[in-house]
């Protein structure tokens, strides 16, 4: 790994996905403007609704045949990525289409974390694996994301110009194995694109990103959605850029936000070489 900075674009989506993606794309010129290189945006950027993301779900294209009109967000995401010069992690856009081209099924789409390089080509393409069925106790109770999402399987590791990142989403991080088997496939650096609520963000969420970030030695970016979105929606925010010791470099609050920092690869690598956890392991995990 070598030095580089990077940002965390926080959000407070809602159901207009044009409204969404204009905001956005004002917070990744405020990220770039402050030198960012490598810029997360949140899960769910340009759709949040008490209901299903599907009604906005667009067909896959890995490739550059990218219409505007029935790919908007993917349209958008690539645009920005080469007008901005940064590599974009575009935390979960909905799609209709697997990474291999056949079509999901029963009106599930995948939540697919998507990379741009800074000519706005797609480098990688992160389906979410852990799936948010849970109680929670908020004005919206139980969360079924099953009922509308299609899980992934594939874990994702990709080389950047500056080291190894290891794509991830929301509820993945709390299954440490995930980020384990990513660590140990080379990862040094993580991305955590959220949508985390309210009530389990103000009581795990901070918690977590450390726990990852030292357990694993690899730097944490976490970009979180933060505000509220309807009368039964609420996201904690508290965006964090965290070191592989578990030091938090920077951190939002609720509301949009943008926060950046320079990723120091000799911190990477004094922690690893006082901490060698992924060569000390015993159970094989």
């Amino acid at each position: 790994m070598i030095d580089f900075s990077v940002g965390a674009v926080q959000m407070t989506s809602g159901e207009n996905v044009s409204d969404n993606l204009a905001q956005a794309h004002k917070l990744l010129r405020e990220a770039a403007s402050r030198g960012a290189q490598l810029i997360l945006l949140p899960e769910n950027f340009a759709h949040v609704s008490d209901g299903s993301s599907y009604i906005v779900a667009e067909p896959y294209s890995p490739k550059d045949e990218i219409s505007a009109d029935k790919q908007p967000i993917q349209h958008a995401l690539q645009r920005w990525a080469a007008e901005l010069g940064v590599w974009l992690v575009a935390g979960s856009v909905p799609l209709l289409t697997r990474a291999n081209g056949t079509a999901t099924e029963g009106r599930r789409s995948r939540s697919a974390c998507l990379l741009y390089d800074d000519r706005g080509a797609l480098r990688a393409r992160y389906d979410k694996i852990h799936l948010f069925d849970a109680e929670v106790g908020d004005a919206t109770g139980s969360y079924r994301e099953s009922a509308s999402i299609e899980p992934g399987d594939e874990p994702c590791v990709i080389s950047l110009p500056w080291g190894q990142l290891g794509l991830s989403i929301c509820f993945d991080l709390r299954f440490p194995e995930l980020y384990r088997q990513l660590a140990i496939t080379g990862a040094e650096i993580f991305v955590v694109p959220a949508a985390f609520t309210h009530a389990t963000g103000q009581a795990h969420w901070m918690a977590l990103l450390r726990a990852r970030a030292i357990e694993n030695g690899c730097f944490v970016i976490a970009a979180n959605q933060g505000g509220v979105h309807s009368e039964k929606r609420r996201t904690w925010g508290h965006s964090m850029i965290i070191d592989p010791w578990g030091d938090v470099l920077a951190e939002a609050g609720e509301g949009e936000a943008v926060i950046t920092a320079r990723l120091d690869a000799e911190r990477l690598a004094t922690v690893r070489r006082q901490m060698p956890l992924l060569s000390m392991r015993r159970l094989g995990v």
